[in-house]
């Protein structure tokens, strides 16, 4: 499914190429195309061996990218292959020597929970809210709440 996933990648990004307006599917489908594209960069060198690649491309045509950012896709997949290295290794050696994966819904549910604890670390920071700004607003609504009418008409 990732040549034709990719095939139909290609074709929406030159549609899209021309300004139309797409509608959410087709902005998804071009989404996970952005991110398939970036799973599939190898460095220079560092080729990764099959069963890495089974891992990064399950989880890329499976939709456990969808929720990350394509710019994080990178960190994603040095971070799943080290989970997988050091707390599935087991796994990763059974798909190098059956050239298969034994139980699809076992590798399924360990790629959802490590997706699943991915998108949550970047999700759970929450950022705090500019104190000054919402002590300044709480002030400017307090004061002109509080003054006396006779102060506002000596004002103006």
């Amino acid at each position: 499914t990732l040549k034709s996933d990719l095939q139909q990648f290609r074709e929406l990004e030159s549609f899209a190429a021309f300004g139309s307006d797409l509608d959410a599917v087709s902005q998804a489908q071009l989404d996970r195309g952005y991110r398939l594209t970036e799973l599939l960069k190898q460095g220079l060198n560092s080729p990764l061996v099959v069963e890495e690649q089974v891992v990064l491309i399950w989880a890329g045509t499976r939709g456990h990218l969808d929720g990350i950012e394509v710019t994080d896709v990178g960190r994603f997949e040095a971070e799943v292959l080290d989970w997988f290295r050091t707390r599935h290794s087991d796994v990763l050696a059974d798909i190098r020597t059956s050239g298969k994966i034994a139980d699809e819904d076992a590798f399924e549910a360990l790629i959802a929970a490590f997706a699943e604890q991915f998108q949550g670390s970047a999700s759970d920071v929450e950022l705090a809210p500019d104190a000054e700004s919402t002590d300044i607003e709480s002030h400017i609504v307090d004061a002109i709440t509080t003054l006396p009418e006779e102060d506002i008409s000596e004002t103006e």
